[in-house]
């Protein structure tokens, strides 16, 4: 078995390898390392490895870990799961940044947490499938709902956030990830965060711009069996 610190290693060298094949800066790229099922003595380990930068897929994981490790200051939780808009405030309570933001209702529940002047980083999920019943707002209506956030005022547009389907080369799925990038763009001009990539996919979202990769099990290990 490698060790948590040689597999942040590996999957880092990857990255500089893939940026630098996509002719960008390992630097322009954030990884965030979602730790999903893992204790928060895991992240309490990655923060002692240098991670600054965690994600979690549940309100209430989120919750709890953020609570347990509030003496690490300087973590910056990223929420990257389906929210419901009842858990809004938690979520608020706990993220630095929400990822997942696909609809009106949801907007405006973490706008209305919100405690104090802080605003907090937000990308609009896209539904890259035919499905939708999947997470993410339709690229139809991508413009309307970044002027939508846009007019909230606690809430800071950052950008665009997908995942591949299974059924689509990730390439394409990334190349097109792009396009709405640059389509918010035109209507938010620094909201040019791209959050695309995982595992099996990241060097093919850094050679479609992402600049937010969401990296697990090739990190954390195989997830604790839940019972």
């Amino acid at each position: 078995m490698t060790s948590l610190a040689e597999r942040l290693s590996a999957i880092d060298a990857g990255i500089a390898d893939a940026a630098r094949r996509a002719g960008r800066d390992a630097g322009g790229i954030t990884r965030i390392v979602v730790t999903k099922f893992h204790p928060a003595s895991l992240v309490r380990e990655l923060h002692g490895l240098g991670v600054r930068e965690v994600g979690e897929n549940r309100q209430q994981e989120l919750s709890a870990k953020a609570g347990e490790l509030a003496d690490l200051d300087d973590l910056r939780w990223h929420f990257i799961g389906q929210a419901q808009t009842k858990k809004a405030g938690a979520i608020r309570r706990a993220a630095a940044a929400v990822h997942s933001v696909d609809r009106d209702r949801l907007a405006d529940a973490l706008d209305r947490a919100a405690v104090d002047d802080t605003r907090l980083d937000v990308l609009l999920q896209i539904n890259l499938t035919e499905d939708p019943g999947r997470g993410g707002v339709a690229p139809a209506d991508l413009e309307r709902l970044a002027e939508y956030v846009l007019a909230l005022p606690t809430l800071k547009l950052r950008g665009v956030m997908a995942v591949a389907p299974l059924d689509e080369d990730p390439a394409a799925a990334f190349a097109r990830v792009h396009d709405f990038s640059l389509r918010l763009r035109a209507v938010a001009p620094d909201a040019d965060w791209i959050s695309a990539g995982m595992t099996g996919d990241y060097a093919e979202a850094i050679a479609a711009g992402a600049t937010h990769l969401r990296i697990g099990s090739a990190i954390t290990g195989p997830r604790p069996a839940q019972g």
